[in-house]
C-alpha cells in the first residue's frame, strides 16, 4: 500500500499556480462516491479550478483481500459517476443504484466548478463503452501500447485520453534500455500474471502488441538485462531523446491526448529537461 495521495496534491495546490493537478485514479470501492466529491470539490477549491479526477473499480484482487465486495465493478462506476457529478454541481443527490445509494445528499459548500473533470479509467469493452456514455474522457493504464489506445478510443469516443507509460531517456541508447529494462520486467510479471485472471488485460498486451502469447509468457522467466526489444518498443518511451519524441508521437497518432510519463532513471528531473529540451528544439 502506497502513500495517499490527498496530502501530495494538496501541497502541490499551494506550490503551484498554473499546472493541473490530476488524481488517477480512487476507487469507490475504497472511498465512498459522496466522500470522493467532498475531497475533489476541496482539492478544486484549493488549487483554484486546476484538479481533475480519473476513477476506476479496478485492482479487483486486492481490494477482496481487504474484505470488499466488489463483484459488480460497473455498477459501481455507473452510480459513482452519477452521485460526483450531481454533488459537485452544487444539486442535492437522491440515487439508487445497483451498489451505491444516496439520499437527499448535498456538499455543505459551494463547489468550485460543476464541470471538474472527472475521467474513467477502463480496459474491457463494457467498461469504455461505458466511459463513452458517463465520464469526460478515458485513464489508459502501463503497459498497454499505442495500438491498444488507438481501440480503446474508437469504443469510448473521449473527448480527452490519458494514459500511462514509463519512461528512460539519455543520450546514451544503451543507457536508457538499461534503466528501463529492469521496470518493465517487474511490470510485464505483474501485468501477465493479471492478463491469466482478466481477459481484457491479456487482449491489451498481446493483441495490440504485435507480440505472441507465448513470447510473453516466456519473457516472464527472462532476466531483465536480456527482455527482448519488442517490449521495450511496445509498452515504453526509452532511448536518446529523438527515439522518445518518435514514440510520443506515436502516441499522440492513437489519439492520447495526454501521455503521463513516469521517468524511472536515477534524476528525473534531468531527464525530464532532456527531453523538454529536444522537444522544444
Amino acid at each position: 500500500m502506497e502513500r495517499g495521495v490527498m496530502a501530495a496534491a494538496a501541497a502541490c495546490a499551494v506550490a503551484t499556480s498554473r499546472i493541473e493537478l490530476g488524481i488517477g485514479v480512487w476507487n469507490p470501492y475504497l472511498r465512498h462516491p459522496a466522500q470522493i466529491a467532498m475531497e475533489i470539490g476541496a482539492l478544486d477549491e484549493l488549487s483554484n479550478g486546476r484538479a481533475a479526477l480519473g476513477m476506476g473499480s479496478g485492482l479487483a484482487a486486492p481490494i477482496k483481500r481487504l474484505g470488499i465486495d466488489n463483484t459488480r465493478p460497473l455498477g459501481a462506476l455507473r452510480d459513482t459517476f452519477a452521485i460526483v457529478r450531481g454533488l459537485l454541481a452544487d444539486k442535492t443527490v437522491t440515487h439508487t443504484g445497483s451498489v451505491f445509494s444516496v439520499e437527499n445528499a448535498k456538499l455543505s459548500y459551494t463547489p468550485r466548478r460543476p464541470d471538474l473533470p472527472l475521467l474513467m479509467a477502463a480496459r474491457g469493452p463494457k467498461a469504455l463503452a461505458l466511459c463513452g456514455q458517463v465520464a469526460d474522457g478515458l485513464m489508459i493504464s502501463n503497459m498497454c501500447p499505442p495500438g491498444f489506445a488507438a481501440h480503446a478510443a474508437s469504443i469510448a469516443r473521449p473527448r480527452r485520453l490519458v494514459q500511462y507509460v514509463p519512461c528512460a531517456v539519455s543520450t546514451d541508447r544503451e543507457k536508457a534500455l538499461a534503466t528501463i529494462k529492469p521496470v518493465l520486467s517487474g511490470m510485464l510479471k505483474t501485468f501477465w500474471t493479471l492478463g491469466q485472471r482478466v481477459p481484457a488485460a491479456k487482449v491489451s498486451l498481446v493483441d495490440h502488441s504485435g507480440i505472441p502469447a507465448a513470447d510473453f509468457a516466456a519473457s516472464v522467466d527472462v532476466a531483465p538485462a536480456a527482455l527482448d526489444e519488442r517490449f521495450v518498443e511496445a509498452f515504453s518511451i526509452a532511448g536518446t531523446p529523438a527515439e522518445c519524441a518518435n514514440r510520443i508521437a506515436a502516441y499522440s497518432a492513437a489519439c492520447v491526448t495526454d501521455l503521463v510519463l513516469t521517468f524511472v532513471g536515477a534524476d528525473p528531473e534531468a531527464d525530464m529537461e532532456a527531453l523538454a529540451r529536444f522537444s522544444l528544439g
